[in-house]
């Protein structure tokens, strides 16, 4: 085959504990199909060092292509508000002052804001959604010098606020769709490349005269379309370990406890809180089967045997995952020595479809626990909320006890969810909901209060509208506003960059990351009053209604300083503890043997001293 020429795919993130850039495996897989060399430069065991790292690679080397994946754009905790978007800025600055080659970003978490993030970042591309076709497009574009412009679906920097999009050919002459009813809520590369030191910036690049497939309407933001097309759904995808300037997969699983596997992407449900539907697309993207096993057998045979689904939820299009299961399960018991026969499956689900059979396919293909997202127990809750692409609500909370039931009688672990803080949450309905869940006796129940607001998800998208730019309605919080939070729709916006920026920025520039909390909870006027108001008295009522004699199996809500036991992922000092002491698999397994744990982190930290002198 021919070599077409290199691109370099960066790692970024360096949040601990580890997790594999499984995406980067995706592209590498698309990228060496299709005629390309392929490095990954993975920064994410490197955070005191990496401008070295980088440094040493792109003196030794000139790609094609740079990618840089933005797996999350904060910590998505609404009581820690921490962004990550100016890490990757700075890795992504150190690139571009490096090397002459275009930088294209892309990820799950850029997805959720792309417009604003090419424009922040000073890239010249960017992919929403899956990257496997249009990065392959892309590179194909720079390889033959053509113009890149072109390119079906990429984002074009154009300068300063000005971010436009190729429309996929699928599209082109189609209507935009009508808007989902949602819930009422209260009151560049045909140029010379430069050298590194001549390079310009996205905005000293010219603009052709004629762009006749550029989408130059200003508020086209791709929103809610089905991104299947975007997606390689035939090919298992390599997943290596060990191997020079690839994603280690082994390394990951021995130092973060868990590997992924993804069977579909996309999701075609709307609940309001949920980003993938816009980020991934609203249609399933279903892999085929044989390879996502082929997948399964390469992992564990390289000793990676705890796999969680990445999946939006694995039990959603659930005729597919039992068809994947049931080829699991063949595999394994045709095969004595099978490395099937030591998976651990771990999986994300909603509380319906669930049954018996299913319950059973798991539990024959080695599923060790299943994370139940119910959010809640409250039917005028879970209405408008968690709904179908039509907005009726899906399940209710039937569906959750019984998932827990046959969980639990296969010998599954579980995990359930829910959210507080949505519009209508009062101190009822959430006592209501805490009571409820805790007799079920999960094996873990995990509660979270406020929601992260990114800019396509539909709660985001109606109190926008309820803003229109004139008003703040209550309940908008940051920690960092330093005014009421006033957001304009996107209809009145100068473009998708103006929309997505405000969820993260505020009018200076500064970081206000936009959350919500629900103003009919217990709190003082002053709190729901302020844009940086802390939800305090709903944390206290969590933590003072649940009996501490149960508090060994639930993860609550935690103020910085409040508890030892933060349940947010980032940097978390529990989970670094699971791992450095060789605990596999989901980390709320381990969650009621936690003080055990970390008493034994303790001593294992004094031996190491001790050791040490």
């Amino acid at each position: 085959m021919e070599h077409k020429g290199l691109v370099t795919l960066v790692n970024p993130n360096q949040i601990h504990p580890p997790i594999a850039p499984y995406a980067l495996d995706v592209l590498t897989t698309a990228l060496e199909a299709a005629g390309f060399d392929t490095h990954v430069v993975d920064l994410t065991f490197h955070l005191d060092d990496w401008q070295r790292v980088l440094g040493a690679y792109f003196r030794a080397r000139r790609p094609l292509l740079v990618g840089v994946t933005c797996r999350n754009t904060d910590t998505v905790y609404a009581f820690e508000q921490r962004p990550f978007v100016d890490r990757y800025k700075a890795v992504i600055d150190e690139v571009r002052r490096l090397t002459p080659a275009p930088v294209v970003t892309g990820g799950v978490g850029f997805s959720t804001m792309p417009f604003a993030l090419v424009d922040y970042f000073g890239v010249e591309y960017g992919v929403k959604g899956p990257g496997e076709k249009i990065l392959c497009d892309l590179a194909q574009a720079l390889h033959e010098g053509r113009p890149a412009d072109r390119v079906p679906g990429l984002l074009v920097n154009r300068g300063p606020g000005h971010v436009v999009r190729v429309p996929p050919p699928a599209l082109t002459a189609r209507p935009a769709p009508a808007p989902r009813p949602r819930r009422t809520l209260p009151p560049p590369q045909p140029y010379p490349l430069p050298t590194p030191r001549q390079r310009p910036r996205p905005e000293s690049l010219p603009l052709p005269e004629s762009l006749p497939l550029l989408t130059r309407a200003p508020g086209d933001a791709g929103r809610f379309e089905g991104r299947a097309w975007q997606a390689e759904t035939e090919l298992a995808y390599v997943r290596r370990s060990g191997v020079p300037h690839k994603v280690d997969n082994l390394r990951y699983y021995r130092e973060g406890g868990l590997g992924g596997i993804l069977t579909k992407s996309g999701c075609v449900y709307r609940c309001a809180q949920c980003v993938e539907p816009d980020a991934k697309g609203t249609q399933f993207a279903r892999r085929g089967v044989h390879a996502v096993v082929d997948e399964i057998e390469s992992l564990t045979a390289q000793g990676v045997y705890d796999l969680h689904t990445t999946d939006s939820e694995f039990n959603l299009s659930i005729a597919h995952s039992k068809w994947l299961l049931r080829e699991i399960v063949r595999r394994r018991d045709a095969d004595a020595t099978s490395p099937l026969r030591r998976l651990r499956l771990w999986v994300y689900c909603q509380p319906a479809p669930f049954d018996e059979e299913f319950a059973e396919l798991l539990a024959d293909a080695g599923c060790a626990g299943v994370n139940v997202g119910t959010d809640h127990v409250r039917p005028e809750m879970l209405d408008g909320w968690k709904v179908t692409g039509k907005g009726t609500r899906y399940y209710d909370f039937a569906d959750t006890v019984r998932l827990v039931e046959l969980s639990h009688r296969h010998g599954m672990l579980t995990m359930v969810e829910a959210l507080f803080g949505m519009p209508g949450e009062t101190l009822e309905t959430m006592r209501e909901c805490v009571d409820r869940l805790m007799a079920l006796d999960a094996t873990v129940t995990g509660f979270s209060l406020g929601l992260r607001l990114f800019p396509h998800m539909d709660l985001a998208i109606s109190l926008a509208e309820q803003c229109d730019g004139v008003r703040t309605v209550p309940g908008l919080q940051s920690n960092t506003a330093t005014r009421p939070i006033v957001l304009k729709p996107l209809a009145r916006c100068s473009s998708p960059v103006e929309y997505e920026r405000q969820f993260m920025f505020d009018e200076s520039g500064d970081f206000r990351l936009v959350c919500y909390f629900s103003p009919d909870l217990p709190e003082a006027p002053g709190t729901v009053g302020s844009p940086r108001g802390i939800w305090q008295n709903s944390v206290d009522f969590l933590w003072n209604h649940i009996p501490k004699s149960e508090h060994h199996r639930v993860m609550l809500p935690t103020l910085s300083g409040s508890s030892e036991n933060d349940n947010n992922y980032a940097d978390n000092p529990f989970l670094t503890s699971l791992n450095r002491q060789g605990f596999t698999g989901a980390f709320w397994a381990h969650w009621r043997d936690r003080e055990a744990i970390m008493n034994g982190a303790d001593a294992f930290r004094e031996l190491a001293t001790e050791a040490s002198r």
